[in-house]
C-alpha cells in the first residue's frame, strides 16, 4: 500500500487535494478487502456487491468524528454496522495514467455497476499555499482529520512516498506501547505514563490521558496514536501527548 509522509513546505506547484478522512484503511485487490495490515476484512457480501474485478485503495469511512465506532465495525467478525460505511477511494492502483485518469476507470465501471458503498474522492487542483491553508482550516473547524497532497502525475506506489503528503495542525504518529508506569498522588493506584516504542527510538508518553484511559491503559504489545510538536535534538517526540489506541493496527507481542 502507499503511505503518506508529512509536508514540510516541499513544492507542491501542480498538485491536488483532498480531505484526510479519519477511518481506516481498505485496500480492495479486486477479490477481498484488506486493511493495512494486510488481514483480511469481514465486509458483508452486500457491502462488497459491485466491487470492481480491478484493484481499488481508500478509507473505510462514515462521518466526521467517529473514528472508535469505524474502527469497531471493521474490527468485527460479524456485521456492527457495515451498512454506515463506504469505502472513499482514493487511487485506483493498477489502472493506466495519471491520477485522474486512473480514477475515471473506476468511475466509467461505475456507471454500469452502481453501489452505494464506493464513493471517489474528490480531488481539488491548489492554486497556491494559501489555498491549503484555508482548506486545512475548513476541514480542522468541521472536526476533520487534515488535508492530503498529491501530484497526480506521479504513478501509484506500494511504498511510503513522497509524491502523497498529509497536513495537519499537529503531528501524530503511531508507537507500541512496552511498558506501564504506576501515578502518583491522584493517580497512585492508576497508569501513571506509558513507555513507548517506535522508529524513534523508546519515550516515555505522562499526558493526554483521560481517567478511564489511566484506570483501563492500552495493553503492552498494543498500537497507539499519540501527538507531538516536533523533534527534539536526540530526533525523540517533543511534548509527545496520548491520542488514541489504534484498534485497526495489528497488535505486537
Amino acid at each position: 500500500m502507499m503511505l503518506l509522509e508529512n509536508y514540510k513546505n516541499q513544492d507542491i506547484t501542480g498538485w491536488v487535494m483532498s480531505e484526510k478522512l479519519d477511518g481506516v484503511r481498505g485496500y480492495w485487490d479486486g477479490k477481498q478487502l484488506i486493511s493495512r495490515q494486510g488481514g483480511v476484512l469481514a465486509a458483508p457480501d452486500y457491502f462488497l456487491e459491485n466491487f470492481p474485478p480491478f484493484p481499488i485503495d481508500g478509507e473505510l469511512f462514515s462521518q466526521r468524528d467517529q473514528f472508535a465506532e469505524i474502527s469497531s465495525i471493521t474490527r468485527s467478525q460479524q456485521d456492527k454496522g457495515w451498512h454506515k460505511l463506504k469505502l472513499y477511494v482514493f487511487d485506483v492502483p493498477e489502472a493506466p495514467g495519471d491520477l485522474f485518469t486512473r480514477l475515471a476507470t473506476l468511475k466509467n465501471y461505475l456507471k454500469t455497476n452502481r453501489t452505494s458503498y464506493i464513493e471517489i474522492i474528490e480531488q481539488i487542483p491548489i492554486r497556491d499555499k494559501n489555498h491549503v491553508r484555508q482548506f486545512l482550516q475548513q476541514v480542522e473547524t468541521q472536526k476533520g482529520e487534515g488535508v492530503v497532497l498529491r501530484n497526480p502525475n506521479a504513478p501509484y506506489e506500494n511504498k511510503r512516498s513522497t509524491q502523497i503528503l498529509k497536513l495537519k495542525s499537529h503531528l501524530d504518529e503511531e508507537c507500541t506501547v512496552i511498558a506501564h508506569h504506576k501515578g502518583k498522588g491522584q493517580f497512585a493506584n492508576a497508569l501513571g505514563a506509558l513507555t513507548c516504542k517506535n522508529q524513534r527510538g523508546k519515550f516515555r508518553i505522562g499526558s493526554g490521558f483521560t481517567l478511564e484511559d489511566r484506570v483501563n491503559p492500552p495493553a503492552v504489545g498494543s498500537v497507539i496514536t499519540y501527538k507531538y510538536r516536533g523533534l527534539t535534538k536526540t530526533g525523540k517526540p517533543r511534548f509527545a501527548t496520548y491520542w488514541r489506541k489504534r484498534e485497526d493496527l495489528q497488535e505486537t507481542p
